[in-house]
């Protein structure tokens, strides 16, 4: 009963952060919808795409998917994207706006679709200089589950021999050089934006910059 418990509170968690992303992407101007964002080549409203696509795909339809992309993952998601790409950026928004409440995943990995949309919605905010940020509970447990597994980033990987401690939150993990800083900035670096590093502290923050420098993780989940 207490995993039923705990994955109903992250699918809450999940169904918050996209409504927050959805308010901030309701001002968005045509040049700010083409903004590049941190993941890989994608712009702005290319992330959103992608959003609305993996809270729309079950187990069943992605492997389909995957197998008929040859296990190339970034053919899979690209065709899925323009799937759910709308002609207009306010047909992206609305569509977005449509899976907000969508419990639909291609795995019972719960944390990791929470990450999916904490990690994209900064891969949008921090090209745009916007201000809001999600929840340190929500982005703790994310830090968790990417502290222990490599799952669409090599994210366990990357903090290898390093001690990872938040500055605003519970989250610590692992033994060695320590880096420190905000629940966020870690969370991201672990996904492998590099420009998050900037915002850590501490003797292992040059290791895990060379390891989330650009060509070392992947950026697209």
């Amino acid at each position: 009963m207490s995993n039923i418990v705990a994955r109903e509170a992250l699918w809450a968690m999940v169904h918050a952060e996209r409504a927050a992303l959805a308010a901030d992407l309701a001002d968005l101007d045509d040049q700010q919808w083409g903004q590049q964002s941190l993941c890989g080549s994608w712009v702005v409203e290319e992330v959103v795409a992608h959003l609305t696509a993996a809270a729309s795909i079950g187990r069943r339809r992605w492997l389909f998917s995957v197998l008929g992309a040859r296990f190339d993952f970034d053919k899979h998601n690209n065709r899925r994207l323009a799937e759910h790409r709308g002609a207009t950026p306010a047909e992206t928004l609305q569509r977005f706006r449509a899976i907000r409440t969508s419990t639909t995943a291609a795995s019972g990995h719960t944390a990791a679709w929470l990450g999916e949309v904490i990690v994209h919605a900064q891969d949008i905010r921090r090209p745009l200089n916007l201000p809001a940020t999600p929840t340190t509970e929500a982005t703790t447990e994310v830090a968790r589950f990417y502290s222990e597994r490599n799952f669409t980033v090599p994210s366990r990987t990357a903090i290898e021999g390093l001690r990872l401690e938040a500055t605003d939150g519970p989250f610590t993990t692992g033994t060695g050089l320590l880096v420190t800083g905000p629940t966020l900035a870690l969370t991201m670096a672990m996904a492998g934006r590099h420009t998050y590093c900037d915002d850590l502290s501490g003797p292992g923050v040059p290791t895990l910059r060379d390891r989330t420098a650009p060509g070392e993780s992947g950026t697209k989940g």
